[in-house]
């Protein structure tokens, strides 16, 4: 009998005799799982390099087992249902306690505080396994249970919920308070909510018990209810604000971990290195403001003043590069954009739609919001057109479908969707004649061009612009020049790119820092490049390395800016 390794030396599975062909089988299969589309009878044969005869066979046999499903109208394959009920069956034996253990021991001897795994029981948390770590810590008894509305694992929890579970749930919710931090107010918990799936987890700062903070990410399970949590619990002297977002980003990566046995698939929310591009400028780059902002987003230029937004540690700021002074209002809700009005209005583009903010008081007063049906979405970039209408993206919270759109408001009763199938929204622009539109789908990695009309907004010859690689980053925030070349920042990228008007890459300004948000032109020329970053989700090796992020950067890269465009609020 033939004796097989687990692996060759190439890194592959080593085939026993005499199962070659469910080899091939299992092989195709991991080709369609792992396409990023359905795929083709011709594409698939050529991927596998099968003969002809032996993948037809394989492929029938599959489609025999409901492992393939063929689409008859598209011709196209996927995998088929019984997987589906194969996963369930492994969902109902998955030992979640023997799977979160080995996570529980690393995590508690890396980071020196008390992690637990908990669950949901009815409308409160429940804790099954702890570990603690050396010396002074935070004590939890397994057992023990903890309201949701103001704990970090209770609010990953809840989080995690398809909308109706959600409202079942927090309908039977009774706020109580704990201390002067805890949340009481059901729109105020709900806020908290948006922000938690937008961060990946959540977090709280003393609200059931003071002096203790605690950081928690879901344990997704299937049919919109969460297997559970696992949280780090410990003193709010030691995980501080400046702590507890990367061991957030731990949770997120140790969460993936544990359920992966389970089928989920794990993300990557590890930056790339940083590289050396040969298109790459000498630009004199300098952090104007080392804010350290968890994600800084939409930078612009009104009135001498740079204003540019917190989304995850809600907030709106306003810069004075000549006296290096930030005014900042901290915000109840998420907000992704500021846009200003021909009346000195502030508008801006918030969890609740577009919104008129008064900065010094941090009030809002809605407006318009274009999509109220779609509670797994929220805005997130959006600009002011030459004509002095608004253009705004949405996305889901998660990312995780192409359900966002792009719509353009010239009045709380004109809004329109001009684009759709969006997975992330991001930069807007438009050449300097105002012929053409530019919008970033940050996941698949593209830079579209539009052909548009000025004054009736209507899109036409949608192309691809430019695509930046896989492994280089993920293109975000974007302004155009004078020149009409386009400056994108490149997320993960550790650089701003800057391409020509036929879409060519010109060249790239590096960073000290690897996730670029944004750029804006300022300055009383428009000759000085803004450009925000993030710290969100970064490891504590990377924030290591590039400890600006998060703060405000800016240079001079040789071109200006065009003039600001302002939303005609009386249209």
């Amino acid at each position: 009998m033939a004796r097989a390794s687990s692996m060759t030396e190439r890194g592959e599975p080593e085939i026993p005799a005499g199962t070659a062909a469910l080899a091939k089988g299992l092989s195709l299969l991991d080709l369609i799982g792992d396409a990023e589309k359905p795929m083709r009878f011709a594409d698939m044969l050529r991927a596998s390099g099968l003969p002809k005869p032996t993948f037809s066979r394989i492929l029938r046999t599959l489609v025999a087992y409901r492992l393939v499903r063929q689409d008859a109208n598209t011709g196209t394959y996927t995998l088929g249902h019984r997987f589906i009920e194969l996963s369930h069956r492994v969902w109902e034996s998955f030992d979640l306690a023997s799977a979160a253990m080995p996570e529980l021991d690393r995590l508690s001897a890396e980071l020196g505080e008390t992690v637990a795994l908990c669950r949901l029981d009815g409308e409160q948390a429940l804790y099954m396994e702890e570990r603690s770590g050396d010396g002074l810590g935070v004590r939890v008894d397994q057992g023990r249970r903890v309201p949701l509305h103001c704990t970090a694992a209770g609010k990953a929890m809840i989080s995690a919920l398809e909308p109706s579970f959600l409202r079942a749930i927090t309908g039977k919710l009774t706020l109580e308070k704990y201390t002067d931090t805890t949340i009481t107010d059901l729109a105020q918990l709900m806020t908290e909510v948006t922000l938690t799936r937008a961060r990946g987890y959540a977090i709280s700062y003393e609200e059931h018990l003071n002096g203790v903070n605690s950081v928690a990410a879901a344990l997704p399970g299937r049919d919109g209810t969460p297997l559970g949590a696992i949280v780090v619990l410990g003193p709010s002297l030691r995980l501080d604000k400046e702590r507890i977002h990367p061991v957030g980003r731990e949770l997120m990566a140790a969460a993936r971990r544990i359920t992966g046995s389970a089928g989920t698939v794990a993300i990557s929310s590890g930056p790339r290195p940083r590289t050396q591009s040969a298109s790459r400028t000498q630009v004199d780059v300098a952090c104007v403001l080392p804010w350290g902002a968890q994600l800084g987003e939409a930078p612009v230029w009104v009135a001498d003043r740079l204003y540019w937004v917190d989304m995850l540690e809600p907030a709106i700021h306003r810069f004075d590069p000549s006296t290096g002074r930030n005014e900042s209002r901290a915000l109840g809700k998420l907000v992704s954009a500021v846009l200003p009005a021909d009346d000195d209005r502030l508008f801006v583009a918030s969890q609740d739609g577009i919104e008129e903010l008064d900065f010094t008081s941090g009030q809002f007063e809605a407006y318009v919001n274009p999509e109220p049906a779609m509670s797994e979405n929220r805005l997130n970039d959006a600009k002011v057109d030459p004509d002095g209408a608004i253009w705004v993206g949405s996305m889901r919270l998660d990312a995780s479908k192409p359900e966002g759109s792009l719509y353009r408001i010239t009045s709380a009763s004109d809004v329109r969707r001009m684009e759709t199938g969006i997975t992330v929204s991001n930069g807007i622009g438009w050449t300097p004649d105002g012929s053409t539109l530019y919008f970033v789908d940050t996941v698949p990695g593209l830079i579209l061009a539009y052909d548009v009309d000025s004054h009736s907004g209507a899109l036409q010859n949608r192309r691809v612009f430019a695509k930046v690689p896989d492994d280089s980053g993920r293109p975000d925030g974007l302004a155009v020049d004078a020149d009409g070349g386009v400056y994108c920042a490149i997320w993960d990228g550790w650089r701003v790119d800057r391409y020509l008007p036929n879409g060519k890459l010109d060249f790239s300004i590096p960073l000290p820092v690897p996730r670029p948000t944004s750029v804006a032109f300022g300055g009383a020329d428009l000759s000085t490049l803004y450009i925000t970053s993030a710290r969100i989700r970064l490891p504590a090796s990377t924030l290591a390395e590039a400890p600006l992020s998060g703060g405000l950067f800016a240079c001079k890269p040789g071109h200006k800016g065009l003039p600001l465009n302002l939303f005609n609020s009386k249209a």
